[in-house]
């Protein structure tokens, strides 16, 4: 290595690959992660487990928790021999080179016939731009990942290794299963390169400490951050700074000198000095004589339980323990506590889940630009806009899962008519919501957009057993900006893994079956115009008592005096001045079930069917899609 200065010992370590089996919800996962990037997805999608993961590999204090993992941890809660779960990836699906596919959670990948297959949980952690001290001390395991094709060089060319593309890398492996002959879990990390070649070698808490990963877990870190528990944020800086030997026995001996309740004017001592006479009667004096009160039994594993800081609240002088404050100061206590644990090592892979929690949105953008700033990598979770818009495409990573535990990953890729101006611009207002969402309902306009989900809401709540809300049945509702944009935004919602439907007026053929080839289902209704559908196809009675309601502006109570005697053409112009500003939607929300016009119920109906299909529905709900489900077919 004597020529490599230039390019390698000088890097900041950072996570290039992730390959997860048999974790929780997911069977097989392998992730690529850019230097520095956030993890978004619909709930339950596997995002917390990601973090997990890597924690279970390279956390230093993650396997002292006993056991490590517990049934739950196992996919679909397998873990007794025999009770593997057969993988089968998808057609095309390309494992990394170097990467035995351990399906059934073999690590032999020849097995003797006769063994029973135990489940294991395996995450492999690849770690890359090393500096010299971890190249120094990993020597024996380093191997070589190729940036240009993120992929291990294993041609056996030892010149190859000298391409600019090229690195130094480190591979670990966790592997967890049960114990059947102890009946318990158990858990460590591998040298990944010593457990192919048949003599695993452990990667030990030294090891891992030298790699720098340091995971904040939403709320739950928090509750400790500033105590003394092993792995705690100021246990981590105290040993940075060795400073903890000195602390435990100047407080130890602080406290041996204190004896509690030892003023006779609290009665106390004299109580304890009757039961020490009584002794004298009874036992040697070497038995045991002179009873007092200590502060505690002056063990270090005690103090660390019960040391902990204290903050002042307010303007006054009173301090409370700091994790009776509020959730977003513990939040940025522990941001504070994180700068001072990047700053002492200067390379640290740090991973946080939802920094949004009980933080204002500018302070949002304050932790991540920092921890951005002190990490070598930074990966986080996040369901916040204001998060989200701070990281660039191709540090958007999209996961999705499907029914068998397969957990895919993809970039966003925007179309030819959806400029990175225009993304970038209308982020919070037209496409976060849908990165974030499992369905989405393009709707052609602004009306479409506040409408649809204000009168499904109404109708659930008219008749629940029937109807749910878009919330419910997981979709989110985006303003296209018009039916030519249906299409573009549906290729781009499409190749993340979502499903789209479409919602417009009347169109041409053309124009119909354009759109219908890119969503999963279109519902178009044969008006010119939502207001007209809306207009055309309720009761009288509605439209009069909204309009009896209404406070209507100047404008239009100078043209229509008495709107109730052509209540229609004046709530035309009403629907029409309050565009886009819920004037229809709040129509909708004040109707009846049989004041809503018939083709809105058969949307909703329609949504409820394909997004949650009911095996067995209840006599109202069969009837009601059966015929939602006729009427559908006349508007095809």
């Amino acid at each position: 290595m004597q020529n490599s200065g230039r390019r390698w010992g000088l890097g900041r370590v950072k996570i290039a690959r992730l390959t997860i089996q048999n974790f929780r919800g997911i069977r097989y996962a392998s992730l690529l992660l850019p230097d520095h990037g956030v993890l978004i997805g619909d709930n339950n999608t596997g995002k917390s487990s990601v973090l997990e993961a890597i924690d279970l590999a390279l956390g230093p204090d993650r396997l002292s928790r006993r056991p490590p993992v517990d049934e739950h941890d196992f996919y679909q809660g397998k873990y007794l021999p025999g009770e593997a779960v057969e993988l089968t990836l998808p057609p095309g699906t390309q494992l990394p080179p170097g990467i035995p596919l351990v399906a059934e959670g073999e690590i032999d990948p020849a097995p003797d016939e006769d063994t029973e297959k135990k489940p294991t949980i395996e995450a492999e952690v690849l770690i890359t731009d090393l500096n010299e001290e971890q190249i120094g001390h990993f020597g024996n395991y380093i191997e070589w990942w190729d940036k240009a094709t993120d992929a291990l060089y294993q041609t056996g060319k030892p010149a190859g290794i000298d391409a600019a593309t090229i690195f130094p890398a480190l591979r670990v492996t966790f592997v967890g299963e049960y114990d059947t002959e102890d009946d318990d879990f158990t858990g460590e990390t591998f040298y990944t390169r010593s457990r192919m070649e048949g003599t695993p070698e452990p990667f030990r808490k030294r090891d891992k400490q030298l790699c720098g990963f340091l995971y904040l877990r939403s709320i739950r870190t928090g509750s400790r951050a500033l105590s003394l528990e092993h792995g705690s944020l100021l246990d981590i800086i105290l040993r940075l700074k060795e400073l903890r030997p000195r602390i435990w026995e100047d407080t130890i001996s602080h406290l041996e000198q204190y004896n509690v309740a030892g003023d006779p004017a609290l009665g106390i001592s004299g109580v304890l000095e009757s039961v020490s006479k009584a002794l004298k009667k009874y036992v040697p004096k070497e038995w045991g004589l002179d009873p007092h009160l200590k502060v505690s039994t002056l063990t270090r594993e005690h103090l660390r339980k019960v040391i902990t800081a204290f903050i002042a609240t307010g303007d006054g002088d009173h301090a409370a323990p700091f994790y009776r404050q509020g959730t977003g100061t513990i939040n940025m206590l522990v941001l504070a506590l994180l700068s001072q644990i990047a700053e002492g090592k200067q390379n640290v892979v740090f991973a946080m889940e939802e920094p949004e929690t009980a933080i204002p949105p500018y302070a949002q953008k304050c932790i991540v630009h920092e921890v951005r700033k002190l990490s070598a990598q930074a990966l986080f979770t996040s369901h916040s806009p204001y998060v989200l818009e701070e990281f660039d495409l191709n540090e958007t990573i999209i996961l999705h899962r499907d029914k068998e535990g397969i957990l895919g990953q993809t970039k966003i890729t925007l179309p030819d008519s959806v400029k990175h101006k225009r993304y970038r611009q209308e982020f919070r207002t037209r496409f976060c919501e849908g990165l974030l969402s499992r369905r989405i309902l393009l709707a052609e306009g602004a009306t479409e957009n506040t409408s649809m989900p204000a009168v499904a809401r109404r109708l659930a709540e008219l008749k629940p057993n029937v109807y749910k809300s878009l919330e419910a049945l997981g979709i989110c509702t985006i303003d296209a900006g018009s039916d030519s944009m249906i299409g573009p935004l549906a290729d781009l919602y499409g190749a993340l893994g979502k499903t789209v439907f479409g919602l417009c007026d009347k169109q041409t053929p053309a124009s119909e079956a354009a759109i219908e080839a890119k969503v999963h289902t279109l519902f178009m209704h044969s008006e010119h115009g939502f207001e007209d559908l809306v207009l055309n196809n309720t009761k009288r009675t509605a439209l009069e008592r909204f309009s009896d309601a209404l406070e209507w502006p100047d404008h239009l109570k100078a043209k229509y005096p008495t709107p109730k005697t052509d209540v229609v053409a004046a709530l035309r112009a009403y629907f029409a001045w309050s565009k886009g500003n819920w004037g229809i939607a709040d129509f909708l929300t004040q109707c009846s079930e049989d004041e809503v016009p018939q083709w809105i119920k058969d949307t909703c109906l329609k949504l409820n069917e394909l997004c949650d299909p009911t095996p067995t529905p209840t006599e109202p709900l069969a009837a009601a899609v059966g015929a939602a489900t006729a009427r559908a077919s006349v508007f095809d």
